[in-house]
């Protein structure tokens, strides 16, 4: 499958990109190498492979999930770097 400038463009466009012309040409160029890859895989057989919904091993491998009482707040707090009261203490994200 071919990938035409026009269709970089439009990519650029839904990802809310802006891009130089230098930067379009090198999209242009990465993205048709990308589905070139794709197409190559596309041609395998998988007929004789299962589907798989996931790659983790099935859940009865995991520990019940079992409540227990929470650890004390100052155990939780002895190494943090700063703390105020029962609470870590971090830099402001937002100001």
């Amino acid at each position: 499958m071919s990938l035409s400038r026009a269709d970089v463009e439009h990519i650029a466009l839904l990802a809310r990109m802006r891009l130089s012309e230098d930067e379009l040409n090198r999209m242009t160029e990465q993205l048709a190498g990308i589905l070139e890859h794709i197409a190559v895989l596309q041609e395998a057989d998988v007929s004789d492979v299962p589907p798989s919904a996931s790659t983790l091993p099935p859940i009865d491998h995991f520990r019940p999930d079992i409540p227990a009482p929470s650890l004390p707040v100052d155990a939780l707090l002895a190494n943090a770097p700063e703390r105020e009261d029962s609470y870590l203490r971090v830099k402001a994200v937002l100001e």
